[in-house]
């Protein structure tokens, strides 16, 4: 699998809108609160506008979501296992898991999984009980460790994406620093 360069994270209809408009390639919808209807009606809308696009569109921690909408899935460590949501949605159904560690990164690369994330690179706001922070160095050796597609996240902003790129990552997810100007992380992306 090849992964977009840039995957933004992001949490209702305009950004969808306006990240597909300006050519993103993959969107993941980020819901942690309650998965209500609207939720739902939200998290439709967004996967019809990426199919449109041409886009994948991906659904944060709910893989029975992620099977109604015929999208990807990315877990955490605390979600359903891989393996459990891999019966929920069979290949080719994508899936990802995030890691903080060498730990997990070794255990997530034994997983039935299509990508693997890393994270944070650096300090993030958008958790409110983060990871300690992987660092670029970090990041580099821990590259080596796995043959799939590894996302970096975390801190991530215009400015430091080229340095995580050359670190190693396959592509970067961005939530904090997405806006006001989405075209702009394209720009950067697509020189990778």
């Amino acid at each position: 699998m090849k992964l977009p360069a840039f995957y933004p994270i992001i949490g209702d209809v305009a950004a969808a809108e306006a990240l597909l408009e300006a050519g993103a390639r993959i969107l993941q919808f980020r819901h942690k609160s309650f998965f209500s209807r609207q939720a739902f009606e939200e998290a439709s809308r967004i996967s019809e506008l990426c199919r449109h696009a041409g886009a994948l569109f991906v659904v944060n921690d709910r893989a029975d979501i992620a099977k109604l909408l015929d999208a990807g899935l990315h877990l955490g460590q605390d979600d359903l296992a891989p393996a459990d949501a891999r019966r929920i949605l069979p290949a080719p159904g994508i899936i990802g898991f995030s890691t903080h560690n060498e730990q997990q990164l070794l255990a997530g690369n034994l997983e039935p999984v299509d990508y693997l994330a890393i994270g944070p690179i650096f300090a993030t706001r958008s958790k409110l009980n983060p990871d300690p922070v992987v660092g670029l160095d970090r990041l580099r050796a821990l590259r080596r460790l796995t043959p799939k597609p590894l996302v970096a996240i975390g801190g991530i902003t215009r400015e430091l994406a080229p340095q995580v790129f050359e670190a190693g990552a396959d592509s970067v997810a961005i939530i904090g620093d997405l806006f006001p100007r989405p075209e702009e992380w394209i720009a950067i992306c697509s020189c990778k």
